[in-house]
């Protein structure tokens, strides 16, 4: 059984999750894994579960956010097609 680095629950069905960067995380759930690895949006504070917008370095959890926190204009540019209707 492992502990789990969010949580602390020791669970025989815990997952380690290896980073890119050589970490090496244990998890219970993958909502423990999302708390502690996912990105927060820079706008609403929420966890960035999909693939999110970054803008000039910037992360946010929607063009909606990325466009209404972006101050210097960039923001203007994201167009985000999902749920979009065609022209």
């Amino acid at each position: 059984m492992a502990v789990c680095d969010t949580c602390g629950n020791d669970y025989w069905l815990s997952f380690e999750i290896h980073t890119v960067g050589g970490f090496t995380h244990t998890f219970d759930s993958f909502e423990c894994a999302v708390t502690r690895l996912a990105p927060i949006c820079e706008h609403c504070s929420c966890r960035i579960i999909g693939h999110g917008v970054e803008v000039a370095g910037r992360f946010f959890c929607s063009g909606h956010c990325a466009r209404t926190a972006d101050g210097s204009g960039d923001g203007a540019q994201i167009r985000v097609a999902v749920g979009a209707r065609p022209a």
